[in-house]
């Protein structure tokens, strides 16, 4: 079976364990279903992978991917749910659940001919997105859709910041908010960056660490290290920061003293459940919106969508097709 998978970890060149080749087909519970891929977006998830974040060794070789839409075994259109977990573990909420795992973790992701997953993560997918678009959606969307829903319970009319504009999650996140009636600013170092975020529907841009004109209601934070404290500073007071990533460094100086001062709250989210996979995909039903896809490629020229994703250079989803 054709695959893309991670053959080696190397934590300072993490493209060196990156193959493009054949894999057996895996072991998987009989209750499971097949789905034929036909796209398959990347994610950061994936480049953590190959840098040994999440795997250990003896997981290796590992297929990635954590996002697909494709074929069901009865001829439907549908896309994979990437959390495997089970929801009555977590209190009703899969990404909860103490033993839940991403596609790629514990089980062979999507980068592949095929991908198994339990029949509750196959989820039928809407006529009107293409199979590019809709693989888009169960890690970064989702990720962005519940940061702005459950966790953050931002309500339209407030104000939100999202750092780090152009990855993955903070273009859906601008995208979303926009749709949900919210007013959007953006960071970015990236004066392209900052210009494709006003495209997305923010209402205004910034240098990252510049000056607000005034304090947000909430940030949508994935950068860490590098602008937390400039989102801490940012909130007004009461204001909530939603962290679901950290792709500069985990460690930032938490300053408790502002945190405590003026009430902040800090709210980490992952994922999202299938429930709230599929409310997204009614909300873009709605109003008109859609991934923005900076490219497609073949998924045997994957080397070349890994080595964009690295250099940073990408506004939007990279995604992979067959």
């Amino acid at each position: 079976m054709f695959a893309v998978y991670a053959q080696s970890i190397d934590p300072n060149d993490p493209l060196t364990g990156l193959v493009v080749g054949d894999v057996t087909e895996p072991e998987v519970p009989a209750d499971w279903v097949r789905v034929e891929v036909k796209a398959a977006s990347l994610n950061h998830h994936d480049l953590w992978t190959l840098r040994g974040v999440g795997i250990t060794a003896d997981r290796l070789p590992m297929t990635l991917g954590c996002d697909a839409a494709g074929i069901a075994p009865d001829g439907s259109e549908v896309l994979v749910h990437a959390v495997i977990g089970d929801p009555a573990a977590g209190g009703g909420d899969e990404t909860l659940d103490p033993k839940r795992s991403l596609l790629s973790e514990v089980y062979p992701g999507t980068f592949a001919q095929y991908v198994w997953v339990p029949a509750r993560n196959v989820v039928p997918k809407p006529a009107d997105l293409t199979f590019a678009e809709a693989a888009c959606l169960p890690t970064a969307w989702l990720t962005a859709y519940r940061m702005l829903t459950t966790r953050g319970h931002l309500v339209a009319g407030e104000t939100v910041l999202v750092q780090g504009a152009g990855g993955g999650v903070a273009t859906a996140a601008i995208a979303l908010g926009k749709a949900m009636g919210l007013r959007v600013w953006a960071t970015s170092r990236d004066e392209a960056k900052r210009a494709a975020a006003l495209e997305l529907g923010a209402d205004a841009v910034f240098e990252t660490g510049a000056r607000l004109p005034e304090r947000v209601d909430a940030v949508i934070e994935t950068v860490g290290e590098a602008t937390w404290s400039h989102s801490l500073k940012s909130l007004r007071p009461g204001g909530r920061i939603i962290v679901s990533g950290s792709t500069s460094g985990a460690m930032p100086p938490a300053d408790l003293a502002r945190v405590f001062f003026l009430q902040l709250s800090v709210i980490g989210s992952t994922m999202g459940t299938r429930e709230e996979l599929i409310a997204l995909m009614d909300l873009l039903a709605a109003t008109g919106v859609r991934p923005t896809i900076a490219g497609e490629f073949d998924m045997a020229d994957a080397g070349s969508a890994f080595a964009m994703l690295a250099e940073g250079d990408v506004v939007g989803k990279l995604v992979l097709t067959r």
